[in-house]
């Protein structure tokens, strides 16, 4: 092995040196006291879990997404884990077992076997807020504009776009539709892709009528402003009834962001099936201009808490903290330090001692080190004037 191969990380896989890290930090201690004020309460589960309790409800995509190794106590397979929203819904359920509404946050670091695109890494910082025990339309509000909330006071000096979708209306075309598992896959495949030529060829070989034909070619196509709303309802709610409480509960969602945040701008996706394999009512998103993917993205998940003995609703939003920190204004305080010198002193120990109090930081020069105070990062130094050391500007 070349030295070359031993600091060289794994493709994907990247460190916080000292600059990034303040920033990170500094985002992370602003953003859990932003959720503390909101009332979620901060988790730390572990960093492993024996497998069958980490992927619980979440389909076949995280299961490919994680690092799988065995305990060598129990023999059993383990996780590293890939999402941290397993967990916590095993510690709402099992853990704290609540009867009321239960608001958890966390950061944490996770795992991923391949990067999720192109622009992310495959050791995300994951932050992110969920609450339990309430299936109204109220508490999607509460954690959309908690998310808002969130990447506003982030400062990240561009516009915030909310893109907003809704599961439910697929659900309600495919429970008519009855197809086939490989079909259906099929179909999800294309409209994730929004591939509508290879739609309407894939559409034109199954054993549908030629309503529900155009609705699937529809639902490609529903996205857009305000507007796509009401052309769901012409289109759409008299043969698939059960999608208006979808579709009002998108119009609660905008008219309630629309108020709290009116400069965010409203996009909506009818056709977005992001997490589909354990999303069940809202999906949503936050994007801005200089960054291709989700920001932060979340949604509604009632049925993830099940195999844990307790299927209570949920819903919430997470978000790597380090690719925010990336795009965000600097939070980090940048207002140096203090070299003092390597002496044994007392009343200099006593003045470290009082600076730090204060929040200063203060470094002491190490004995048979040739190193100027501005070489070490200190932009002032302690020198001893008159018996009493003060501070002074850094030579």
């Amino acid at each position: 092995m070349s030295i070359a191969d031993r600091w060289l990380l794994p493709d994907g896989v990247n460190e916080i040196l000292p600059q990034q890290a303040r920033q990170v930090e500094a985002l992370r201690r602003k953003l859990v006291d932003l959720f503390d004020c909101w009332g979620y309460d901060l988790v730390m589960p572990p960093m492993i879990e024996y497998l069958e309790s980490l992927l619980t409800g979440t389909g076949n995509d995280l299961a490919l997404n994680t690092f799988k190794v065995t305990d060598q106590l129990t023999g059993r397979m383990m996780g590293l884990r890939a999402d941290t929203t397993p967990q916590v819904a095993r510690i709402d359920a099992h853990s704290l077992n609540r009867q009321g509404p239960t608001r958890l946050c966390y950061v944490n670091s996770v795992l991923h076997t391949v990067p999720a695109n192109m622009l992310t890494s495959r050791s995300p910082m994951q932050i992110g807020a969920e609450l339990y025990g309430h299936a109204g339309v109220d508490s999607d509000i509460e954690v959309i504009s908690l998310m808002l909330e969130a990447l506003t006071q982030v400062e990240l000096g561009q516009p915030l776009t909310l893109d907003l979708g809704h599961v439910g209306i697929y659900r309600a075309l495919v429970e008519q539709a009855e197809l086939q598992d490989d079909d259906q896959a099929e179909l999800f495949s294309l409209l994730q892709k929004k591939s509508l030529t290879e739609l309407d060829a894939l559409l034109e070989t199954l054993q549908l009528s030629e309503s529900q034909r155009n609705a699937f070619r529809l639902l490609a196509q529903l996205n857009g402003g305000r507007d796509t709303i009401e052309r769901a309802r012409q289109a759409l709610q008299q043969e698939y009834p059960s999608i208006a409480t979808a579709l009002d509960d998108l119009e609660a969602i905008a008219e309630a962001v629309l108020t709290r945040f009116p400069q965010v701008s409203l996009y909506f996706d009818l056709g977005e099936l992001r997490g589909y394999n354990y999303h069940t009512g809202a999906v949503f998103a936050v994007y801005v201009p200089t960054f291709g993917q989700p920001l932060a993205k979340g949604g509604r998940y009632d049925e993830i808490g099940k195999d844990f003995g307790r299927a209570r609703p949920a819903t919430g939003f997470s978000g790597d903290l380090k690719v925010i920190a990336e795009l965000a204004v600097d939070h980090a305080d940048r207002r140096g330090a203090i070299l003092a010198p390597a002496d044994g002193d007392s009343t200099l120990a006593d003045k470290i001692n009082a600076l730090r109090l204060q929040g200063e930081r203060v470094m002491r020069a190490l004995p048979g080190v040739d190193c100027s105070a501005q070489e070490q990062g200190c932009d002032r130094q302690l020198i001893l004037r008159d018996g009493v050391w003060d501070v002074a500007a850094a030579e």
